[in-house]
């Protein structure tokens, strides 16, 4: 987060508080927030005695690649108070891979790893993706309205929607931004980021979600011509700047990072491998060098992960800060103070996808074994890159109900954080 986004910030004075809710990228990883966010309506529900018509605390929705996917389906229910919550998780309940994307390999590339190879690498030179992403188009049209974003927008239950997404053509960052009035709206620039007011539609959700390499490009008009556009994740390295921007007085943030590597365990078993390495014995297991799928895995979860902790710090030092001045000193800074709460993963999401990888349409298993190579014998290679692709109930359910057990987990603090 960059010291003119924090001055903007505090320039920006919201008549009445605005609460936003940042959800970050992560393919079928994003399951996990919807489990973050029934657990939370429950925890709202109980406190409004269970009314039906309970409001949504949430005024901006931002959303990156999948999270934005999320965001647009909260943002098109916002008239629908708590329920909007719980419709998410039934949402993702009755998600299956086949409503997101396919995978057509013909039957004799399975004779060696070779003819699968060579046959991808045509197809991703073709079409610049790995998968096809059609079906997610027909998916999200039956489950997003976009009509019901302009009503909640008209009613006042929403405030803003943003979706963000990468430019290959410019290698801009843009943020796209929706408002009952965009036309009244200042967008900001930044360098390497662009924001602009304008209605989302399905081509915004279905740019900001195409993985790179897994999904292909979307073009999107902006300033005057025609762009292609990657998933928002990709040069992100702000992910809180658009809900400052649209003035948010407090933010909770749900991240589906990685806590750990699983496949390289505690300190001690790291340094067992590193020995066995350095001074290999007759039957000492041996360090695996990591196959495509794992590599691919590991760039995915460094596009996806790897600047929420760090913008999040660095708003929660500013307030720190904003804390230990004196009242009138702080009165006149150019500063507000912003409200921000980060939930995430406390457990491996490459275990959970590793246990029930299985589930993978059997094309697209068969790929990520061949991808895998001989670091298939780890047993954890490619586990990475397949929790991006998991969009089946052996995979999600598990992950929504760790979503619900890290919210209760953090109940208290979720509750003072509501009511602040």
């Amino acid at each position: 987060m960059t010291l003119s986004t924090l001055i903007h910030a505090g320039l920006v004075r919201p008549s009445e508080p605005r609460t936003a809710l940042v959800l970050m990228g992560g393919g079928a990883r994003t399951a996990y927030q919807a489990g973050v966010l029934k657990a939370l309506g429950q925890m709202l529900g109980a406190q409004a005695q269970g009314l039906p018509a309970a409001k949504l605390p949430f005024q901006l929705f931002v959303g990156t690649s999948a999270g934005a996917l999320n965001a647009s389906f909260l943002a098109a229910r916002a008239e629908q108070g708590l329920a909007a919550l719980d419709a998410l998780a039934q949402f993702w309940q009755g998600l299956r891979s086949s409503q997101v994307y396919r995978l057509h390999v013909p039957v004799w590339t399975k004779l060696s790893r070779i003819a699968t190879a060579w046959h991808l690498s045509r197809q991703i030179r073709d079409s610049g993706a790995l998968l096809d992403n059609f079906p997610l188009a027909d998916t999200l049209h039956k489950a997003i309205s976009l009509q019901g974003i302009d009503e909640a927008l008209k009613a006042k239950a929403l405030h803003a929607l943003a979706v963000t997404a990468s430019s290959y053509s410019s290698g801009v960052h843009w943020t796209f931004c929706h408002t009952a009035r965009d036309d009244k709206q200042e967008a900001w620039s930044r360098p390497g980021r662009r924001a602009e007011f304008q209605p989302i539609t399905m081509e915004h959700l279905m740019a900001s979600s195409a993985i790179p390499l897994i999904f292909p490009s979307q073009p999107i008009w902006v300033e005057g011509k025609s762009e292609f556009f990657g998933d928002g994740s990709m040069r992100q390295t702000s992910p809180l700047s658009p809900a400052l921007h649209l003035g948010a007085t407090r933010v909770l943030v749900i991240g589906v990072g990685q806590p750990q590597r699983s496949s390289f365990g505690s300190s001690n078993s790291i340094q067992k491998r590193l020995n066995n390495a350095m001074e290999p014995a007759q039957g000492a297991p041996q360090l695996i060098a990591p196959g495509v799928g794992g590599v691919l895995g590991h760039a995915l979860a460094s596009v996806f992960h790897d600047t929420l902790q760090g913008d999040v710090e660095q708003a929660q030092r500013m307030n720190h800060t904003l804390d230990q001045l004196p009242r009138e000193v702080a009165a006149v800074m150019p500063y507000r103070r912003v409200q921000v709460m980060s939930i995430a993963p406390s457990e491996s999401l490459d275990d959970l996808a590793r246990q029930s990888a299985y589930a993978l349409p059997v094309a697209v298993r068969s790929v990520l074994s061949s991808l895998a190579g001989k670091a298939g014998k780890d047993g954890n290679a490619g586990a990475g890159l397949a929790s991006y692709l998991l969009f089946e109930p052996e995979f999600t359910q598990p992950l929504m109900a760790l979503g619900e057990r890290d919210a209760y987990a953090q109940k208290d603090e979720l509750m003072a954080f509501f009511a602040a």
